[in-house]
């Protein structure tokens, strides 16, 4: 082989790395969004059902209680998929989008798994209204992260 086929190479194993790392960076943006979004979700439910806010875990709770996690819910669904913008090599609208659809698979699976289980599981409008505000959750998360990239392009 001479040098610049060995050269050619090389810079095709270069080429093939960064393309590994930009779609590893990619799958963390969005895994490390599902997580803040899964771990503030259930910490926020343990402490409130601690804190003797929210009934022990599996009594019922009342519409008003069920009101309050559908309103953390949205807040940390936009927080996780901000999360997911941020980390993104490229493309973030798309990332957040991402982990709106995943969020929005969760959120009618749980519904299917839950409904008509027992009023431990809540009404039949909770499910409904998780799977009704993730893809606008999604969709802001995603928008706080472009918002803030062109307030840093008018900057310079």
């Amino acid at each position: 082989m001479n040098s610049a086929e060995t050269l050619k190479a090389s810079e095709g194993r270069i080429s093939q790395t960064r393309r590994l790392r930009r779609i590893l960076r990619r799958i963390a943006a969005v895994v490390a969004g599902l997580a803040v979004n899964v771990v503030f979700g259930v910490g926020t439910d343990g402490v409130l059902h601690a804190t003797g806010i929210y009934p022990p875990f599996g009594q019922p709770m009342s519409d008003g209680l069920f009101l309050l996690a559908t309103a953390y819910r949205i807040l940390f669904g936009i927080a996780g998929c901000y999360l997911a913008a941020r980390l993104a090599a490229d493309h973030p609208m798309g990332h957040a989008l991402s982990l709106g659809v995943i969020g929005l698979v969760i959120s009618i699976a749980g519904a299917v798994a839950t409904w008509n289980k027992g009023p431990e599981f809540g009404p039949h409008w909770y499910p409904v209204a998780i799977i009704a505000v993730t893809p606008p959750s999604a969709w802001l998360g995603g928008k706080l992260r472009l918002m803030q990239l062109s307030r840093r392009t008018k900057a310079y």
